[in-house]
């Protein structure tokens, strides 16, 4: 499924998702803290978290000497929407956006510690730690509704795995 060319692609890419996330949080934050306040302290959780592996692979990247993926913006302007359009949408599609770009990230995330197991140490432990906490925002998303049924919630999760999808694959084409 994952089509993994390099250590650096994996920085680049993880890099530009957790830039994705930091932008999702901060407008479901925004538009929760109006209309959905009982949302707001997990999301703040959740995107205090973001910060912090954006900001381990930023060093990482820095310490390396290798560029950030020339797909960030699109990351950050995708994050955006999407977290404003779920936010706008109610407590099920915010619960429904993580708990869909979670298990797709959970997904990539199994397939570069694979990959990363032969060839880089330090990275595989930093995508390890990482993981322990997608796989935490994953789970507390579907405990608060993230699995909700219906026509909606399903198609919402759907188009968010094709987009988390289409943004992996672009991210590591760019």
């Amino acid at each position: 499924m994952s089509n993994i060319g390099s250590v650096e692609q994996i920085l680049r890419v993880n890099h530009a998702g957790e830039c994705g996330a930091i932008w999702i949080y901060r407008s479901q934050i925004t538009i929760a803290s109006l209309f959905h306040p009982s949302c707001v302290a997990e999301l703040q959780s959740m995107l205090d978290h973001e910060r912090v592996h954006f900001a381990r692979f930023d060093a990482v990247l820095k310490n390396r000497g290798i560029r950030h993926c020339h797909a960030l913006a699109f990351w950050a302007f995708g994050g955006w929407l999407l977290g404003t359009i779920t936010a706008l949408m109610g407590p099920k599609a915010i619960w429904s956006c993580t708990a869909a770009i979670e298990t797709r990230v959970n997904l990539h995330l199994e397939h570069q510690i694979a990959f990363l197991e032969q060839r880089d140490g330090e990275i595989l432990k930093v995508v390890q730690l990482i993981q322990a906490d997608e796989k935490a925002h994953e789970q507390h998303a579907r405990s608060k509704g993230g699995d909700a049924d219906g026509v909606l919630y399903r198609g919402l999760r759907v188009c968010i795995v094709g987009a988390t999808s289409f943004a992996i694959w672009l991210s590591t084409q760019l």
